[in-house]
């Protein structure tokens, strides 16, 4: 049986392990002691433009509440990693960061296009 912080490191851990093909830098912010950055819910560093808080936890948290406190920043994403066993993980993020994302991508997209 594991406890709830051992899962939780656990699972820091190997999101940094897993975001590191896309930012070779992705470090938890636990290891790397950064606790100013652990203390406003932010567990992955090395990840910009992104803030990532990962929660491994079988009923759903407090979603707007985690992104309330998380560091408010218009060149950052916060995004929360949430997984529940034998269900996988998805990402939640506020709809107006989804927004700028996806017209980020949309941009990209007309200028190869062009």
């Amino acid at each position: 049986m594991i406890n709830a912080k051992k899962k939780g490191n656990v699972y820091e851990t190997e999101m940094a392990f897993r975001l590191r093909e896309i930012f070779p830098g992705a470090r938890t912010s636990r290891f790397m002691g950064r606790l100013w950055l652990d203390s406003c819910k932010v567990d992955l560093t090395d990840t910009d433009p992104y803030y990532f808080q990962c929660k491994a936890t079988e009923h759903s948290p407090a979603y707007h509440q985690i992104l309330s406190e998380m560091p408010r920043s218009n060149n950052h994403v916060n995004v929360i990693l949430h997984k529940r066993n034998n269900r996988g993980t998805v990402a939640v993020l506020s709809f107006d960061d989804f927004l700028r994302i996806l017209k980020q991508l949309q941009n990209g997209i007309k200028q190869r296009g062009t």
